[in-house]
């Protein structure tokens, strides 16, 4: 190997490191706030690049539909609870939420994919179509449990795991997609020549990690959210409705996964069974920042990115062998830092 070939590799990696860092940043964000280890994060990367995908064609994607069958259980729900506690301007609110913006929603990507729009609102519009999906999912499947053990809560993350595969081979089907770039070209830079579709990625990495910044250090809802992690118990007697912060908290992973998907579906072809192999890259990033440094997630998951790029050149057979060796000296680590062989749950701290 050359040093123009580890160049290349170098470069490639970087690209796959910076998506999966949003990964890892959002999984971060997802435990801290509800301790959800949230392994279907990559789902919401599928829904992103497959919808992009099809609307790029002018066809109507099937996260349309997953969407309206989410906002009826949702707000199935949201009426119940509000009906039980008789709060009228509740239920009015679930069916804004959950019915009329997915209505919405539904209605521009009819319009779009009639009308061949651009790839940029075709993005756009794929991106908001995933976003809502998030606070569904957390009000259907998590906000019941959202007190029980962490344990009970992986759980319940694998059967929202399954439940979203199934969905998505329904809605997609078994055939592969890949988007043409949203920049052509390349750029030089001396000897080096960088793809404009990597630097749209390294763009918008920097432009997400920019808004979370800017989030959880100058508005009331990003250090409501960071409350939240630091102490459910705490958050609620300071008046702040933890499950608020955690529907806000699947929103914004949503969002962070359609993004990464619309920019990943440009780069490899993308299949609607790709999220748990996606997603778990970001969670070996996420392991190495031990699940709540969002510095220490980052730094892992452009690891990640590297590590894969070069053993994938070596020793292909063994790359997703050397990806998860990752976390075995990050755990020895963190158990042997720990002092202590147990849990200790927020309740005893």
């Amino acid at each position: 190997m050359d040093l123009s070939i580890g160049i290349l590799l170098f470069q490639d990696g970087l690209t796959n490191g910076a998506i999966y860092m949003l990964l890892a940043l959002a999984l971060v964000l997802v435990f801290s706030v509800t301790r959800v280890l949230f392994l279907p994060q990559g789902e919401f990367v599928v829904f992103g690049a497959l919808g992009f995908t099809l609307l790029n064609k002018g066809q109507m994607p099937g996260t349309v539909w997953l969407l309206l069958v989410f906002g009826v259980l949702a707000a199935i729900s949201d009426i119940g609870s509000a009906a039980t506690g008789k709060r009228l301007t509740a239920a009015r609110r679930t069916l804004v939420a959950n019915l009329a913006l997915p209505a919405l929603l539904a209605l521009l990507a009819w319009i779009a994919a009639r009308n061949n729009a651009p790839p940029l609102v075709c993005a756009l519009l794929a991106i908001a179509l995933v976003i809502p999906l998030g606070p569904m999912i957390y009000r259907i499947a998590f906000m019941p449990v959202a007190q029980s053990s962490i344990l009970t809560l992986l759980i319940v993350g694998v059967t929202v795991h399954f439940v979203l595969l199934g969905m998505s081979l329904f809605f997609f089907g078994p055939e592969g997609m890949r988007a043409q770039p949203l920049l052509n070209g390349d750029i030089s830079f001396g000897e080096v020549v960088v793809s404009a579709q990597s630097l749209l990625v390294y763009a918008a990495s920097a432009a997400v990690v920019a808004g979370l910044y800017y989030l959880f250090e100058h508005t009331v809802y990003g250090k409501a959210l960071r409350a939240t992690s630091v102490s459910r118990t705490g958050a609620r007697l300071s008046g702040i409705r933890t499950h608020v912060a955690g529907k806000l908290a699947f929103g914004l992973a949503a969002a962070i996964g359609a993004v990464c998907g619309v920019l990943l579906v440009s780069l490899t072809t993308v299949y609607y069974d790709s999220g748990l192999a996606i997603g778990m890259r970001g969670f070996i990033g996420a392991v190495v920042g031990a699940l709540v440094s969002f510095p220490g997630a980052a730094v892992g998951a452009l690891m990640v990115g590297v590590i894969e790029a070069f053993t994938a050149f070596f020793y292909s057979s063994l790359k997703d062998a050397a990806l998860f060796l990752l976390i075995i000296p990050v755990l020895l680590y963190l158990s042997l830092g720990s002092g202590a062989g147990t849990v200790v749950s927020e309740e005893e701290s």
